[in-house]
């Protein structure tokens, strides 16, 4: 059996303004940056192998947690949000026309103009997770996480997600030939000393 960990990376402007990021580039914002600096991952996570997406807010978030460089992997992009990104999802959701909806009314094949499905997600995902050797902690996007979790936990993105996904907390997947498993209780990073 090989544990999981998920993290979500730190905050950053198109977070705090509501912006759909998607795989668009968006750096940590400074808060974030100091937030994460006071952190760490705590034991045995600390010596786990450490993986992020290649995105930079993944990728320094790893960093400013582990003190040490991720490798990185493609498989853990963000879902891909087409014509979307970069826009409010307030204001889709109040544009009828715009077809967008709220995660609760997904489904596996819910698809923004020119993106990717939650499917399509998994499809990269799932061979990835698979394939790990070691205890790993990921530090991903949201997306990724909940289609992870969506995985192990047998939710459809149809009705309330059996979680709740929040920053600078490990959620923890058991994955084995038999199946996969969600631990119900996140762990929280610890106070750097």
């Amino acid at each position: 059996m090989i544990r999981l960990a998920l993290l979500r990376h730190g905050h950053t402007g198109w977070n705090r303004a509501g912006r759909i990021q998607g795989r668009t580039d968006i750096p940590l914002d400074d808060d974030a940056r100091a937030g994460l600096a006071a952190l760490a991952l705590p034991a045995p996570w600390d010596r786990a192998d450490l993986v992020s997406s290649p995105l930079s807010r993944a990728a320094e978030t790893a960093r400013l947690v582990a003190d040490r460089a991720p490798k990185t992997a493609t498989a853990l992009m963000e879902m891909d949000w087409g014509k979307w990104e970069g826009l409010h999802g307030v204001d889709l959701k109040a544009d009828p026309a715009s077809g967008f909806r709220d995660i609760e009314d997904w489904g596996w094949g819910y698809t923004p103009p020119g993106g990717e499905s939650p499917d399509s997600l998994r499809e990269r995902l799932i061979p990835w997770a698979n394939s790990l050797t070691r205890d790993t902690v990921a530090v991903c996007h949201i997306g990724v996480m909940r289609v992870l979790l969506a995985h192990a936990t047998g939710w459809d993105f149809a009705g309330p997600a059996p979680f709740q996904i929040k920053r600078n907390r490990l959620y923890l997947l058991d994955i084995s030939p038999k199946g996969w498993t969600a631990h119900p209780d996140p762990i929280r990073l610890e106070p750097r000393l």
